[in-house]
């Protein structure tokens, strides 16, 4: 070890004190917090030879403390895939999280809560979607990524407006 390199006594988060005021942004707990699949017109729905639904998908998050530093993040998605009037399939799903999120300001903790964390449970919500749908008899549906820090700058805007 030369003069100028000090020896590494840190714990790893950039600094070697060990002070108190360390950031923390952790998944704790993931789970499906509800799951329903409807196919009301089945089994005759199977039975149309060019099947191709027009899907509608809504989705939005929410959150709430439960604890110190701690948060549930509900990713809600619902999937409604239908022919002209008539219902081929309805998925909703709420994927939802426990979050730690230590040492950010109420700023930095509200866009974590409305990006990064919806942003991590989309992967898990598009599986279970997927999953579910080809259950059901359908080919399974492929959700596309979803931009999160768009969606929740629009929603920022749009709050903004509305005061």
């Amino acid at each position: 070890m030369t003069d100028e390199q000090a020896p590494n006594t840190g714990n790893g988060n950039g600094s070697a004190s060990g002070e108190a005021n360390t950031r923390a942004f952790l998944l704790q707990q993931l789970y499906v917090k509800d799951l329903s699949f409807e196919a009301p017109n089945t089994p005759k729905i199977f039975l149309e030879s060019e099947l191709e639904p027009e899907t509608e998908l809504n989705i939005r998050n929410s959150h709430s403390s439960v604890g110190e530093n701690l948060y549930e993040v509900i990713l809600h998605i619902s999937v409604h895939a239908k022919k002209g009037d008539q219902t081929i399939f309805l998925v909703e799903l709420d994927q939802a999280g426990l979050f730690v999120l230590k040492g950010y300001s109420a700023e930095e903790c509200s866009t974590l809560l409305g990006t990064q964390c919806p942003g991590t449970l989309f992967p898990y919500a598009r599986e279970a979607v997927s999953a579910t749908v080809g259950k059901g008899g359908f080919p399974p549906l492929m959700l596309q990524p979803i931009n999160f820090d768009l969606l929740y700058a629009r929603a920022r805007e749009k709050s903004e407006a509305q005061d």
